[in-house]
Formats: structure tokens, C-alpha cells, sequence
């Protein structure tokens, strides 16, 4: 497993992330104690999660992935075995009502501050290696939308946000903070103002980036190269679109999906059409679909880790082995020929 800096700091991360948004809702906590066992015996010391999961977002399941988090951080005593990455949910316009108030729920010192405590608790622990902002603050275009609309609105200030943020580095609570779902001005006004008033740099976001959105390139990968803030790249397989075992129609029991059909985010036609011809190209080359898409994100030079998710041990084994697999060049020239053709399907 190769072992990544995150950011400008010291901290050391493992090339894959486990992602454990299914904790509390497609997996029971012995389920999840599982995945973590397996996940740290392989190298991987990255564990990734946010006070919103489990995922679909539910007030009954509000902060239980955490929750399976901390019981298992106190029954194995690992704690400094793992780097451990969370996020506070910002304002959504009546979206989430059960976190906080939701009229009041901004990134601004009350929240912030109320929102970390509630995760150490439920995590058990004194402190977080990376806390992450799950969503800007202001109305922006991230979740899919592609398109930039400015609408004038009363927003916290990135600096009122960021000196919480410090305080709570100064604090010891936060080793390193980070955004999610950001844009390229955003992250750089946060890279802005940190130099600008001597606070802590943001070290990573977290965007989506897969074969079928790789929207990161146009403007946030040279922002990561250049501002050392790397990649944490999820939906890696595009809910588990890019495996194929949805093509054709195929509805496995049990999986997202199949459950979820709502998140059809990577579902449109040409997300289809893209899929049927990645996974026929990896199929050609004797490689498994999925581990050929996670390979392809591992081989990224702005993306710092690789957030997999799994409900099952047998694709966490499968996701874990990726890092094995190096793409020939000719295999990424065929795929830069199909994303030419289906560009960005599921943004």
C-alpha cells in the first residue's frame, strides 16, 4: 500500500480510504467493525465518514456511522493506528431539519464548534486528523450541477469560518482541515486567506472523480497540484455503476441501486453508454471492471486517496487490491478515447 502526505503536513495516508457512509444503514455495526479489521490488516490506516451518515441521510440513523466508528475505536484501542477524517454539514434550505436548526445551521462558530463536539463523542475520541467542511456555505454549483448561477446572499464570511477552524488546530481538537464538494475559487480563497492572516491551510477535497465525471480536471486539478491540496476522491465507481452489474437492466438484491434508485446521478444514457464501453474495454484486457476504474483514479497524480466504499467483504477485498493493478498505456489511451466520446456523463 503506497502511504501519500496529506497536504503540507506530516501526516501520512494510505493511497485507499475507506469510506464508511454504509455503516448504520446497508451495514449492521459488526458488519462495519469487520471492514475496519480487514481494512487496517491491509495497509489502509484512512477512515473517512461525516456527522450526516449514514447515507441515505435519515434522523434515525444522524451520526450512527460515527457512532459504529467509536465502538470500534474503544473495543480494539486502534485509535492511533488510523488517520480519522469526519465532516460538519452545512446549510441545506430545509434539507437535513434534523441536524441542529436547521434555520441556523451555517459553517460558523456555533455549529462548527457544536458539530465537532458531537463527533468526538460519538467517535470517541480527543481529536480528528482531518475535519472537512462537507458542502460550502454559499449557493454554488457542487452535487451535479455544472452550470455557475450567482445569486447574492447573506453567507458566513471563509474568514469567519477558517479562524474557527484554526482555533480548534490551536486547540488540539483538529490535526488538519479540508473541504468537500469545492470549487476552484473556493479553494482558493481559502488557500488566499490562510496566507493572508497566518492560519492553518486547508490539505485536501473531497470531490467526486471517477471515470464517468472527471470534472475535477478542468480547474481544481492544478489548484491540488499547485496549492498542495489533493484529491480525496469519491464515488471512485460511481455508486457501483462502473462495475457493469447494473447494465442490461440487472437490479442485484441488495445493492444501492437497487434499494436506492433515486441517486441516479450515474444512470443517465450516455452514463450507461459510457459504462457498457469501460467495461467491455476491461474485459478485452482480462481485468475485473471495477478494480480497472478504481486503478485509473489511483494513478491520478493530483488525487491524494481513493475513497472506496463496500457493503460486502468480498468488494472491500476486491477495491483493496486495485492498488496492485498499473494500467498500460495503451489501455489509458483507449480510455481517454472513450471519456472523448462520452465526456463527463455523471458531473
Amino acid at each position: 500500500m503506497k502511504m501519500k502526505r496529506l497536504g503540507n503536513t506530516d501526516i501520512q495516508v494510505s493511497e485507499i480510504c475507506l469510506g464508511t457512509m454504509t455503516f448504520g444503514e446497508q451495514n449492521t455495526q459488526d458488519e462495519a467493525h469487520q471492514q475496519l479489521d480487514y481494512a487496517l490488516d491491509h495497509q489502509v490506516n484512512f477512515i473517512d465518514t461525516a456527522e450526516l451518515y449514514a447515507i441515505p441521510p435519515k434522523a434515525e440513523t444522524y451520526g450512527l456511522t460515527e457512532t459504529y466508528i467509536g465502538n470500534w475505536l474503544k473495543k480494539t484501542g486502534k485509535r492511533d493506528h488510523i488517520i480519522l477524517a469526519t465532516k460538519v454539514a452545512g446549510p441545506a434550505d430545509g434539507w437535513l431539519p434534523w441536524i441542529r436548526d436547521e434555520k441556523t445551521r451555517r459553517l460558523d462558530r456555533s455549529n462548527i464548534e457544536a458539530a465537532l463536539e458531537a463527533s468526538l463523542k460519538r467517535l470517541q475520541t480527543d481529536y480528528v486528523d482531518l475535519y472537512q467542511l462537507h458542502w460550502p456555505d454559499r449557493k454554488t454549483n457542487y452535487f451535479g450541477q455544472l452550470g455557475y448561477t450567482h445569486v447574492e446572499e447573506e453567507t458566513v464570511a471563509i474568514e469567519e469560518t477558517l479562524k474557527v477552524l484554526a482555533d480548534l488546530v490551536a486547540a488540539g481538537k483538529v490535526r488538519a482541515i479540508g473541504l468537500s464538494n469545492e470549487t476552484p475559487w473556493g479553494v482558493m480563497e481559502f488557500c488566499r486567506l490562510a496566507e493572508h492572516l497566518n492560519l492553518p491551510r486547508v490539505v485536501s477535497v473531497q470531490n467526486p472523480y471517477s471515470l464517468l465525471n472527471r470534472t475535477f480536471e478542468v480547474g481544481l486539478a492544478e489548484v491540488a497540484m499547485r496549492e498542495q491540496v489533493g484529491l480525496l476522491a469519491y464515488s471512485p465507481l460511481g455508486f457501483g455503476v462502473l462495475s457493469g452489474k447494473y447494465l442490461n437492466g440487472q437490479k442485484p438484491e441488495g445493492a444501492r441501486l437497487s434499494l436506492y434508485p433515486d441517486y441516479n446521478r450515474y444512470s443517465s444514457f450516455n452514463a450507461q453508454k459510457a459504462t457498457e464501453a469501460y467495461v467491455k474495454l476491461a474485459r478485452d484486457y482480462h481485468l475485473d471492471p471495477a478494480q480497472m476504474a478504481l486503478a485509473f483514479v489511483n494513478s491520478r497524480e493530483f488525487v491524494t486517496a481513493n475513497i472506496i466504499g463496500a457493503t460486502n467483504m468480498r468488494q472491500l477485498e476486491s477495491n483493496i487490491q486495485s492498488v496492485d493493478l498499473v494500467l498500460p498505456e495503451e489501455l489509458l489511451n483507449k480510455i481517454e478515447r472513450i471519456h472523448q466520446h462520452f465526456p463527463n456523463p455523471s458531473p
